[in-house]
């Protein structure tokens, strides 16, 4: 019997469980729908990577002898869906059967069910074994737990897999975690070293010229393009990552620098989300390293901590409490997303700064994503599903799996708590620290009242007085408020008044 088997965009992996069994008569469909690329308005640099990368994909199967079949965006057949491609493929094909690996995203999961009924096949939606724990595993894990702490999950995880585990079982170095050694300040002169650049094929300028037609009107430059295509081009970016940047990586990874968008960030989470490369594979290159002696261990334990810990953490997270899970909205915020997050005019130098490098890079790293525009998303009360919308559209590596438990979860504690302990809310003086966004921008992050004040200052104490029915029980805010209490009624009622008139100026336009 010969089978239909789907590849979704981010399934660009010969391991995939759906591709691990293929025989003669199968039929691989790839196809290029507008339906996902506008379901949110994505960056067009994410659009042309995915395309290309799917393009060079389905050429490399078919060199290996696979049939496939693929459906460009312009081909004059496409009806611009996953569904309708998928029964059209079917039909023409004669296929009753369709096999794919279980998606990323809810609603993906929701349609592929649908298609027994619907289009009258045999669905065969296998588990996705690229990722590291299950989403069943993930469950067992978190079953019977009043707190679902990343921390400790990522230390099982450590043990699982043997990474950064001596031979008597205790971790490197003597400690799980070595996030106090990744927070400095950015030291005077910091810069980014020069990244890959890679040679474009002609597949690559097909796509660039078709992207640059169609989604013009997209949020985003398209052009420089500088993304790897291929497994082989994401494999030399890891390579090159692994000898040259990670060795510097440890110290400055939640510092921000002026017209620096990627200081010694790795930039291989777009490969990784799409398939071209594999956790596993990362995570022993980082360990080789260190265990080499050319990574310091603060450097490694912190790059590993991301893709084994957190990466694998949030995607449990995320299937565990779908769909329930998209609807939350802890603080019940209702502001429309201001206009500066599509690069609208704000005098607010950091956010300026995150939009920019995400405009022109469909990229910003995650102290910038948590702590930037996440955090001031948070204090302004933004609401949480344009937030979401925002986060998905914008970045190069967003998948909903991914996203919504970071940007619903971390950095908008739109779950109430369920992912973190604490909202991750700061005042201008944390920007301040990590930064040095703050010279030269218009608003003094020193000053808390007056129209030259930071607007991150006072919204973040309007931020916890107004919550305070929500938070005040919180074991990790007893200072916070008593610090508030401790202000003055008029204090109190000057930073209320003062919060009120940023948002003001925010819903004007004039922040």
């Amino acid at each position: 019997m010969s089978h239909l088997r789907l590849v979704l965009a981010d399934q660009l992996s010969e391991s995939l469980s759906a591709l691990t069994d293929v025989q003669t008569g199968d039929t691989i469909l790839m196809c290029e729908v507008t339906e996902e690329a506008t379901y949110v308005r994505h960056h067009p640099k994410k659009i042309a990577f995915l395309f290309a990368a799917m393009r060079h994909f389905a050429a490399e199967l078919s060199d290996k002898g696979f049939q496939v079949r693929y459906v460009t965006l312009n081909d004059p057949d496409n009806s611009g869906s996953l569904t309708t491609e998928v029964a059209r493929a079917a039909k023409e094909l004669r296929l009753k059967q369709v096999i794919v690996t279980e998606p990323g995203e809810y609603r993906v999961r929701q349609m592929m069910q649908s298609w027994e009924a619907d289009l009258g096949l045999s669905v065969d939606i296998r588990t996705d074994d690229r990722f590291l724990c299950a989403t069943d595993r993930f469950a067992r894990w978190a079953s019977g737990k009043k707190q679902l702490r990343m921390e400790y999950f990522y230390r099982e995880m450590r043990k699982a897999y043997h990474i950064l585990i001596e031979a008597d079982g205790t971790p490197s170095g003597g400690q799980w975690n070595y996030d106090k050694d990744n927070r400095k300040p950015p030291a005077k002169g910091i810069v980014s070293p020069p990244r890959i650049s890679h040679p474009k094929s002609a597949i690559l300028n097909e796509v660039l010229a078709l992207v640059g037609d169609r989604f013009s009107d997209h949020f985003g430059t398209l052009e420089p393009f500088h993304f790897a295509v291929t497994r082989a081009q994401a494999l030399v970016e890891l390579d090159d990552f692994i000898a040259r940047i990670l060795p510097r990586f440890g110290d400055y990874q939640d510092a921000m620098v002026k017209g620096e968008a990627f200081l010694n960030h790795s930039l291989l989470s777009s490969y990784l989300n799409a398939g071209l490369l594999l956790p596993l594979e990362i995570c022993r290159k980082a360990e080789a390293a260190y265990r080499n002696n050319h990574v310091p261990l603060n450097a490694a334990e912190g790059f590993i901590r991301q893709i084994l810990g957190w990466r694998e953490y949030v995607r449990g997270i995320y299937w565990l409490n779908m769909p329930a899970y998209g609807g939350l909205n802890y603080f019940n915020t209702k502001r429309p997303l201001p206009d500066f997050y599509w690069g609208g005019k704000t005098g607010m130098a950091c956010i300026k700064e995150a939009v920019d490098h995400t405009r022109e890079h469909a990229y910003s790293h995650h102290i910038q994503r948590l702590m930037v525009t996440g955090n001031f998303a948070l204090i302004a009360g933004l609401d949480v599903k344009q937030v979401q919308d925002w986060y998905l559209a914008v970045y190069s590596d967003a998948y909903e799996w991914v996203e919504m438990p970071n940007t619903l979860g971390m950095a908008l504690f739109g779950d109430g708590g369920l992912l973190g302990s604490k909202p991750y809310a700061a005042s201008g003086k944390y920007i301040d620290k990590m930064s040095n966004y703050c010279a030269g921008c218009r608003y003094d992050p020193q000053q808390m009242l007056g129209e030259t004040a930071c607007p991150f200052n006072a919204l973040y104490w309007d931020f916890f007085a107004r919550n305070r029915d929500k938070l005040e029980a919180n074991q990790r805010l007893p200072f916070v408020y008593s610090t508030w209490d401790k202000f003055s009624p008029e204090r109190q009622n000057g930073i209320k008044t003062q919060a009120a008139s940023v948002l003001d100026r925010m819903a004007e336009g004039t922040l």
